[in-house]
């Protein structure tokens, strides 16, 4: 059965995803968002990643405009801290959520601003015309379906409507093909906080703790440590996750902890086959933690397991090839292109595909980068464009432009460039990027 048309339609309901959509449908084109799950937020909401890092550069913010309206409405309804200090120093900032307010939040705004939305959706197939795309097909539990647009938005992580068109798409890195870990993430209640900031004053060679003072500042906190109790954890095999450290997050509800420490390593999270393994290794691997916190870390001795993700975290898998490569170096030397839609300050922080430890790359404090409306536009396509993780971008710059907030910032950007060009010819590579520029400028967004 066919439906439509929509001036513009998104494939893949995370936050990134979402800010593509409410860009495009406030600039009058009716979108619809399609997504597999029965709520938006994508990872934030699916694989239980928390906190969003980082909105700044410095003391700079900027990540502006839709992404800051999320955040807000978060914070009226209780659900979200703000842009607090990182206390491990990594980030400039983090952000931490709840994600049932997050969910609610994007269901709102979707709401509000006229957006369409298609739950329990899996995308299938493409129709395509040429080097236009006419329609996505797309398997629901009552059929197939067929959703006709004029201008379509990959925001699937994957580059799955990419790939699916027959886009020329990379994954991994150039030597090997491997791809950055994958981590199940575990919430966790009943952590004395204050009894593990103690353990931290009292041993800070075992944490990293670039500054004591910044957990007296900070509402909330941020750790990596527990470097000797995680070492003879590993050694006596009571752990198998191969890494160093315990990485874990506060959240917005006293005594509940995000972990970020499980790392799955080798796999492919693209063969379903493999990912499945990901899926069973990851979850071994949470349990493991669990127990071994109790058994050997100060303030865990009563913690619970909340829960793991509905799905494994995936922190790269397939990119496009776009009308421009990103790479790390446009991003260490603070490149402004003239094409700029969205700025980033994240370092460049690939985990090692292969085993323990993290290759981080720091900018200079307080610089950052640009992100060009070129590498969101699928070379070969007239109305296909990427948001998020997905963008035609190098291994090494993916590892920073991955992050949410940034992803936000691409969603935004290519809401608006879609809206645009739908008005139009519906050809992306016509747009005059003056006009996308200008329109993202009035809705608050950094662009330079």
């Amino acid at each position: 059965m066919s439906y439509g048309p929509w001036d513009v339609i998104v494939a893949g309901g995370g936050v990134s995803g979402c800010m593509a959509a409410l860009s495009a449908s406030r600039q009058g084109a009716r979108t619809l968002i399609v997504e597999r799950y029965g709520f938006l937020g994508g990872s934030l909401t699916n694989a239980g990643v928390g906190p969003m890092m980082t909105f700044h550069a410095g003391k700079r913010q900027v990540v502006t405009g839709l992404p800051q309206e999320l955040i807000d409405r978060m914070i009226e309804k209780g659900g979200c801290a703000g842009h607090i200090e990182d206390t491990t120093g990594y980030a400039s900032s983090i952000t931490p959520f709840d994600a049932e307010i997050l969910k609610v939040t994007l269901d709102e705004m979707m709401s509000q601003s006229g957006v369409e939305v298609l739950f329990h959706a899996c995308l299938t197939g493409v129709e395509k015309d040429g080097e236009a795309i006419r329609a996505l097909q797309v398997q629901t539990r009552g059929g197939k379906l067929e959703l006709r647009g004029t201008v379509f938005i990959d925001a699937t992580g994957d580059a799955t409507l990419s790939f699916l068109a027959g886009a020329d798409v990379r994954q991994g890195r150039n030597s090997d093909g491997l791809c950055q870990p994958m981590t199940t993430n575990l919430k966790v209640r009943c952590v004395d906080v204050e009894r593990v900031k103690a353990e931290i004053r009292n041993k800070p060679h075992n944490f990293n703790v670039k500054d004591p003072s910044a957990m007296d500042r900070a509402p909330l906190l941020a750790m990596a440590g527990f470097y000797e109790e995680f070492n003879a954890a590993k050694v006596s095999g009571e752990i198998s996750t191969e890494r160093e450290d315990v990485l874990l997050f506060e959240t917005v509800r006293p005594g509940e902890v995000i972990i970020n420490t499980t790392r799955v390593i080798r796999l492919n999270p693209i063969d379903a086959w493999e990912l499945s393994f990901a899926e069973i290794e990851g979850r071994k691997q949470a349990h493991e933690l669990i127990y071994f916190l109790r058994k050997r870390c100060a303030g865990f001795e009563r913690a619970e397991l909340i829960s793991t993700g509905v799905q494994i975290g995936v922190r790269e898998s397939r990119r496009v090839m776009g009308e421009y490569l990103l790479t790390a170096e446009d991003l260490l030397s603070s490149k402004i292109f003239d094409d700029s839609v969205v700025l980033g300050g994240y370092p460049i922080d690939i985990h090692n595909p292969v085993g323990a430890k993290t290759n981080t790359t720091h900018l200079e404090p307080g610089r950052y980068y640009s992100i060009p409306l070129r590498s969101m536009i699928v070379k070969g396509f007239d109305n296909l464009m990427v948001c998020g993780r997905c963008i035609s971008a190098t291994h090494e710059a993916v590892a920073a432009v991955r992050v949410t907030p940034i992803a936000m910032g691409m969603g935004q950007a290519a809401g608006a460039a879609a809206a645009l060009s739908a008005k139009k010819s519906g050809k992306l590579r016509e747009l005059n990027v003056a006009d996308v520029q200008k329109t993202l400028k009035a809705m608050g967004a950094s662009i330079c």
